[in-house]
């Protein structure tokens, strides 16, 4: 874990260890300040001697200045290093997170992604730099004190022997129960998270069916369980407050008398038990430090590993040493295949056998849960097979280069997405070098043009996050477009016509026949209309192929498809004229 979070310092190498120099350098001016003061009192004032006064004076505010020096300094480079190694998490992180198939995506929620980008991160990035300053100055400091306090007077100074003995023990018992909660709390994050995200992205279902107050509760009861799980951490962590108090008033008052009684026997001058105070509380607030140290680094522990999690992520999808870069064209065969989400899982797609040439056009019905999407999915190796093989161009999917496969294969989905920007920059999605006319002529084909040009800016229009301020059939057909730029050899509509009445439906499938009759296309339907034309239609149910033939055929051989289509031409017809814009 600490080899691949270190691998992200990259560049802050320098600045990493320029942080620790400075606040060494700090500490050992701090610590040379105490003996100065020990010889002002017993070779200046207690002797009269001014000139002393003045000289070692001087030398205090010189050692003073670079100490202030060496802690602007480390602040400078700790916080450089700091922000540095948490820009490079984020961008590892999310980009390791762009080359994940849907399965590896799938172990993951999308909330859980989000907190460990956000929250995670800044956890370790405060870490750092607590550890880069910090944990070098505390530590420096207690040793040095310790060390400085010994040469003074071994007796007194084991005083601060046992104190950091006792506060070592105290932690010992304090952090180790804090740092269960800590790990707890962050995996509470991922659940509220998950809760304002699904909130704001369905706020228009939850006033529609006016739920605001059982969302509120939902809130509440995650951002509560977050709040619980944080106050036990800190329940613990603040009994080292004083506990460290009691210690160092402890530790003055020992010094202080015994202090006392040395002096009188002559065995310590006033100076050095001045100096004996001051390491006292240097040792002690750095014991402090330390505590607080490890009180960050259980915090963080949690964050580090889920950050570690998420780049050590390998994706099961991976191109062949050799790939092929070039489809040939986009007939697609599939051989005696099985399909599972994961190994434990039941197959959702058994034995399927397909012969599919290049241009035709294909329609695919079913039932809910007949495992269409699942079937498409494979075309562009957004997973792989379980058993068998899938070809396209002649070619077994898992030998092309996956960049050079899936901009061949172009997929509308029925829920597609569109994102903030003009409608010519989601256009070019498709094709980021396609000019103005070639985006327009795409829109014509998925009859989008006329909406367009009714609109105030026509292509220039500014789209909301998530295509918000155009309605779902507008937004289909602008999806149909981007996918129609692409140029692809397959073209997978899945379900993508089901917001758009039916006459601009058959517009649509129309302008596929004239226009791009090279290109394989694949329309997933709910509605025998939208698939009666096609060359052929794939019949699915329970993951299986029942039939594959043209439609007359399969009004004579598939009791299935007889039924839907019998059941959409009958009294339940489909008089969908206008719905796609209402």
């Amino acid at each position: 874990m600490l080899k691949v979070l270190g691998a992200q310092i990259k560049e802050f190498k320098k600045d990493s260890i320029l942080t620790p120099v400075f606040m060494i350098l700090e500490v050992i001016m701090e610590m040379i300040i105490p003996l100065l003061m020990a010889s002002i009192i017993d070779d200046g004032v207690n002797a009269g001697n001014l000139n002393h006064i003045y000289k070692i004076g001087g030398l205090m505010i010189v050692m003073a200045l670079i100490g202030l020096w060496a802690g602007l300094m480390g602040a400078k480079y700790g916080a450089r290093a700091s922000t540095g190694f948490a820009r490079n998490l984020r961008k590892a992180m999310f980009e390791n997170i762009q080359t994940y198939s849907f399965s590896n995506i799938d172990k993951y929620s999308t909330s859980s992604l989000i907190t460990r980008l956000t929250t995670d991160v800044t956890n370790i990035q405060n870490a750092y730099q607590m550890i880069l300053r910090m944990a070098m100055r505390a530590p420096a400091s207690m040793i040095i004190a310790m060390v400085m306090a010994f040469s003074i007077n071994a007796r007194l100074a084991s005083i601060y022997l046992v104190a950091v003995l006792f506060l070592a023990v105290c932690l010992a018992f304090i952090i180790p129960k804090a740092n269960q909660y800590f790990r707890q709390v962050f995996e509470k994050y991922d659940d509220l998270n998950a809760s304002v995200q699904e909130n704001v992205s369905a706020i228009r279902v939850v006033k529609a069916y006016v739920r605001e107050d059982y969302e509120k509760d939902k809130f509440a009861k995650a951002n509560q369980n977050i709040y619980n799980m944080f106050l036990k951490a800190e329940k613990l962590v603040v009994i080292n407050m004083p506990l460290m108090m009691v210690t160092v008033y402890g530790c003055i008052l020992l010094i202080s008398w015994f202090g006392a009684k040395t002096i009188v026997a002559g065995g310590l001058t006033t100076g050095e038990m001045m100096s004996l105070l001051a390491y006292c509380m240097n040792i002690l607030m750095s014991l402090m430090m330390v505590s607080m140290i490890f009180v960050m680094l259980s915090m963080s522990y949690a964050s580090a590993k889920r950050i570690s999690e998420v780049l050590t992520e390998q994706t099961d999808l991976r191109n062949p040493e050799d790939p092929v870069t070039e489809v040939k064209d986009g007939s697609i065969l599939f051989r005696n295949v099985s399909f599972a989400y994961n190994k434990d899982s039941k197959p959702v797609l058994n034995d399927i056998s397909l012969d599919i040439h290049s241009g035709e056009t294909i329609g695919i019905i079913g039932g809910t849960g007949s495992a269409k999407s699942s079937l498409v999915n494979l075309i562009s190796r957004l997973y792989d097979v379980t058993s068998g093989e899938l070809l396209v161009g002649g070619i077994d999917v898992r030998k092309y280069d996956m960049e050079s496969l899936r901009n061949q294969v172009a997929v509308v989905l029925q829920k597609n997405v569109l994102f903030s920007g003009t409608i010519l920059e989601n256009l070019r999605w498709g094709d980021k070098q396609a000019t103005e006319e070639q985006c327009i002529r795409a829109c014509q084909l998925a009859c989008a043009d006329e909406f367009i040009q009714k609109m105030p800016d026509k292509y220039n229009t500014f789209i909301e996050q998530g295509g918000t301020n155009v309605s779902g059939g507008q937004k289909q057909r602008l999806c149909i477009a981007r996918a129609l730029l692409k140029k692809p050899r397959i073209l997978i509509l899945d379900d993508s016509t089901s917001a758009v009445d039916t006459a601009t439906d058959a517009r649509i499938r129309k302008a596929f026949a004239e226009e791009i009759p090279d290109t394989t296309k694949l329309i997933i339907a709910q509605r025998v209309s939208s698939v009666q034309n096609a060359d052929r239609i794939i019949v699915m149910d329970n993951g299986m192929v029942t039939a594959f033939g043209t439609h007359d055929a399969l009004l004579e051989t598939s009791p299935i498809y007889r039924e839907v289509y019998e059941s959409q031409t009958g009294g339940n017809a489909d008089f969908d004229q206008n719905g796609g814009d209402d």
